[in-house]
């Protein structure tokens, strides 16, 4: 899992925060730092980039293209960032305190958090003391349908990514086990893109879905809700496929596997959860593994799909792979549109 609104949207997880204070490598948010304190009345340099932000993850309608946003802090950006606050567990003030911009200028998912005007992420004052029931679906709650529960996926763009292809299976092949190991869903890697449900791929910049990424940080993916099947990750990123994410001393750090998992979750048709814990939940911090289901993914993915009666949380199935000689196909127009918010360079974003 930005919001281009068509058909259905898109779906795309990430770090969960930055530290107070500049991020120590470049992000595309940086400069909400700069806005800190900003409340309502006030006329500051850079409100219409942060516009900008929150009409991208549904938090305001894009502005007519005669009137672009404005730096002045009204009352529709005042109940924007309320909203914001309240789906990621903040005190809902309206105002852009330090604890809500380090919010925002963590890595994330692409998808949007609202989407038609709903929130994905299902934050409710009935929500249990421990959060559960806090995963979310996209509007229509769109599925695969019974009939395909065989789904098979191929990766069909990496000339944009230096990791080479044996090590792209192995990381999209556990992050598919995941999901599979909670329901009654099975995955099969396919070499023919003409015969994949799910097409997975590395681009950069704008690459023709309407949610172009934007350089290292910011948007680390993004993907689209069923039966769209298209995922896409931000090429930028310091992705790490091969090793310990935690260990790593490259700057800005991306667990490549760790944004496949939540990634999947909107190809199957969730949401963004409320949950920090949660793979749903849309950012995630740098340099960290977040690969395992918890209670609020499983109950959301079997609210939808069913269960798998030998699922155990920490045994994930074996996802298989298939290997054909078919010649891979071009993009299929056929497919219904699902609006991808841009999500992230999941944000990431991953869209979405």
């Amino acid at each position: 899992m930005a919001l281009a609104v068509a058909v259905a949207l898109p779906a795309s997880a990430f770090p969960s925060g930055l530290p107070p204070g500049a991020p120590t490598f470049p992000n595309p948010w940086a400069a909400f730092q700069n806005l800190s304190g900003c409340h309502m009345g006030d006329d500051r340099q850079g409100l219409a980039g942060l516009k900008d932000y929150l009409s991208h993850f549904g938090y305001l309608p894009p502005p007519p293209s005669s009137s672009p946003f404005s730096d002045a802090f009204d009352q529709d950006l005042e109940a924007a960032i309320a909203t914001y606050q309240r789906n990621f567990g903040l005190n809902a003030t309206g105002a852009l305190d330090a604890s809500t911009v380090s919010q925002m200028v963590a890595p994330r998912c692409g998808v949007a958090d609202v989407i038609n005007g709903t929130s994905t992420m299902a934050r409710s004052s009935s929500a249990d003391a421990h959060g559960r029931h806090l995963y979310a679906y996209f509007p229509g709650e769109p599925t695969w349908p019974p009939f395909r529960r065989d789904l098979r996926y191929a990766i069909t763009a990496t000339s944009e990514t230096s990791i080479d292809r044996s090590t792209l299976s192995d990381v999209f092949a556990r992050a598919f086990s995941r999901w599979a190991a909670a329901t009654n869903l099975r995955f099969t890697e396919t070499a023919s893109e003409s015969n994949a449900d799910i097409t997975i791929g590395f681009y950069a910049g704008s690459h023709g879905d309407g949610e172009p990424f934007d350089g290292p940080l910011g948007t680390l993916a993004h993907a689209f809700s069923p039966t769209d099947g298209r995922f896409h990750l931000d090429a930028a990123e310091a992705w790490v496929a091969d090793s310990d994410v935690s260990r790593s001393s490259t700057p800005g750090a991306v667990d490549l596997e760790s944004v496949a998992v939540h990634e999947i979750g909107h190809l199957l048709g969730l949401g963004h959860s409320s949950v920090p814990d949660a793979i749903m939940y849309p950012t995630i911090r740098t340099g960290t593994r977040k690969v395992e289901l918890e209670a609020d993914d499983v109950q959301g993915i079997q609210s939808l799909y069913g269960s798998n009666p030998n699922f155990t949380p920490t045994s994930p199935a074996t996802s298989s792979r298939e290997m054909d000689s078919s010649a891979g196909a071009g993009f299929r127009p056929d497919r219904v549109f699902v609006g991808v918010v841009a999500a992230v360079g999941l944000l990431l974003v991953i869209v979405p």
